[in-house]
């Protein structure tokens, strides 16, 4: 999942951080549990998650609420979860390490998400979001369950994007369509700065079909980037697959789509005159533009100029290639 992306930053400044946490405590139950968790920790970053599963499972059971052992509940779901196989599925004991993975990455949540210190507080969070992701269609595929905790992730951070996409995700494949597309547009509402936002309600608006709202969000996004040709050169792709692929078009709405499409693309080559992708793409629309053209001479000269637009396109790239112009 794309929230998921940064995981490995928050897990491995965890673990320096325990490394060295003082043991400096007369309890033996906190004695006890510091030394298993600095085993725990060894065995979790060689990959050996049985051994980390027990050593992780022994310092929480020693000191339970103790504010510097209370990150082992994350990493020994984690360690469970990393023991589940695909491949058995459906068999009781393979199954019954998601549960356990489920039942910690709660605990970690709970006690993790109000922490003072900032790298748990990252790590309560980033148990939410394997929580969400081990019910997914997957693992346990129960997204009845995943949804209350992506809508508490919301109000944790109603500032971040991601959650947002996580959930409406979840809508869409639930066939929830009108509930997706108001999570996406909150997530505009969240944070409409962010060009992401755009290209995942793009990305929504043309798995559904709707052309007229994908160019839209696509717009919304160039606008939003107004120096970046790639914002003007997806669009263009856009228009190009459509009047391409669309066959229930008439050939003035084909051409319509081209024209807005080079638009689109000249827009790109003004900011970036050297953008191979788009002059390429440039050369695909004239070439639509040409089996449009009822006049031979205009047709002839369209295709022409798509060549020279390919040629271009190919020298740029052997040039990139050679290393010449960096």
């Amino acid at each position: 999942m794309r929230f998921l992306a940064g995981a490995s930053r928050v897990i491995a400044a965890v673990l320096a951080l325990g490394a060295f946490t003082a043991v400096g405590c007369a309890k033996v139950g906190k004695v006890q549990a510091m030394r298993s968790l600095k085993e725990a920790n060894k065995a979790y970053q060689a990959q050996d998650y049985k051994k980390a599963a027990t050593l992780y499972a022994d310092a929480v059971s020693q000191a339970p609420d103790d504010p510097d052992v209370v990150s082992a509940y994350f990493f020994l779901g984690n360690s469970y979860d990393n023991q589940w196989k695909p491949s058995k599925k459906g068999e009781a004991a393979n199954d019954e390490f998601l549960t356990k993975a489920v039942q910690n990455y709660e605990t970690a949540a709970q006690k993790l998400s109000t922490s003072d210190r900032p790298d748990y507080k990252k790590l309560g969070t980033l148990s939410l979001q394997y929580l969400v992701a081990a019910y997914g269609a997957d693992k346990l595929n129960d997204p009845g369950k995943a949804e209350p905790v992506l809508q508490k992730m919301i109000q944790q951070d109603p500032g971040d994007p991601t959650n947002y996409f996580a959930l409406a995700k979840l809508y869409e494949d639930a066939g929830a369509y009108d509930a997706a597309e108001q999570m996406l547009l909150k997530a505009k509402e969240a944070k409409p700065g962010d060009p992401t936002v755009y290209m995942t309600l793009a990305g929504y608006y043309n798995r559904q079909g709707q052309f007229d709202k994908t160019i839209d969000a696509l717009r919304e996004r160039a606008s939003k980037e107004p120096n970046n040709p790639e914002a003007f050169y997806t669009i263009s792709t856009f228009y190009w697959d459509k009047a391409f692929r669309d066959t229930r078009l008439k050939d003035n709405e084909k051409k319509d789509f081209v024209n807005k499409g080079i638009e689109a693309v000249d827009h790109a080559l003004q900011i970036k005159p050297d953008y191979a992708e788009a002059l390429v793409y440039k050369g695909l629309l004239l070439r639509l533009e040409a089996n449009l053209e009822k006049d031979p001479g205009k047709q002839q000269q369209l295709l022409k100029d798509a060549d020279k637009l390919r040629d271009k396109a190919q020298e740029l790239r052997k040039q990139k290639a050679s290393g010449v112009g960096d």
